[in-house]
């Protein structure tokens, strides 16, 4: 594998060709905002929270969709990525309906700790108090719009890894919306699996499961890489009465 270097805030470092900036980056543990972003899923470069800044130039370039470069040299944190940041995580709060003090994900939810992070204690922004609908139609779980910031994670998981495209998305620029089986109500939806996976990587309280109270909802990525890692190298045991577990 062809090796590179190239600069990460001023600091000459080495990756491998076939990374991204945002694999890199974090190689060398520096900590950088994401939200669209998930191990294991495809990239979409949809939150631009992972912009990085090019020295000398006026690029600034999505972490997670762009390969590294010999030469390159890049900033992670500088006071224009900050602002753009903060813009960016004000701009989501204020296009839906986000009041954290009653959402089932109050306190583990990626958007609100992104928020924190940066310090943000206000938006700039009106908000537009959307009037938007909540499916509860399945019988274990929800699908709140008024939370879902669109990052198609679960478009892309029920994709890519349980295989059914049950979820898609629907409609342009702020009238879009995640649907099920051609905006149909998601209980009836012959499709879904109902394996949960949507509901574990979304990263609001935009989908979660029926019963959770305010602040109850837990999620886990890590059975993501656990699936994938499995599957490719053919550890999958099915001699548990069906119930597939990995060889040891």
């Amino acid at each position: 594998m062809t090796v590179i270097t190239m600069t990460i805030n001023d600091e000459v470092v080495s990756g491998r060709q076939d990374q991204t900036l945002l694999e890199l980056i974090r190689e060398q543990g520096i900590d950088i905002p994401t939200l669209c972003h998930l191990d294991g899923l495809t990239e979409r470069g949809g939150c631009r929270l992972c912009l990085v800044e090019v020295k000398d130039t006026n690029r600034l370039m999505p972490a997670c969709t762009t390969a590294v470069q010999e030469g390159l040299s890049i900033y992670t944190h500088s006071e224009r990525l900050i602002k753009y940041r903060r813009m960016i995580l004000e701009l989501l709060f204020s296009e839906r309906n986000h009041v954290c003090a009653v959402c089932v994900m109050n306190g583990r939810c990626e958007l609100q700790s992104e928020a924190a992070a940066i310090g943000m204690t206000s938006v700039r922004y009106d908000y537009l108090c959307p009037d938007l609908s909540l499916d509860a139609s399945h019988d274990r779980y929800i699908i709140d719009h008024n939370r879902c910031i669109l990052c198609t994670r679960c478009v892309r998981v029920c994709d890519e890894v349980e295989g059914a495209h049950t979820w898609d998305v629907m409609g342009r620029g702020i009238n879009s919306r995640v649907i099920t089986d051609l905006s149909q109500p998601w209980g009836t939806s012959q499709s879904c699996t109902s394996c949960g996976k949507c509901v574990q990587v979304c990263p609001t309280g935009a989908l979660h499961t029926k019963g959770s109270t305010v602040a109850e909802m837990r999620k886990r990525h890590d059975f993501l890489q656990w699936i994938l890692d499995g599957r490719e190298k053919k550890e999958w045991s099915y001699s548990n009465g069906g119930k597939p577990e990995t060889k040891r």
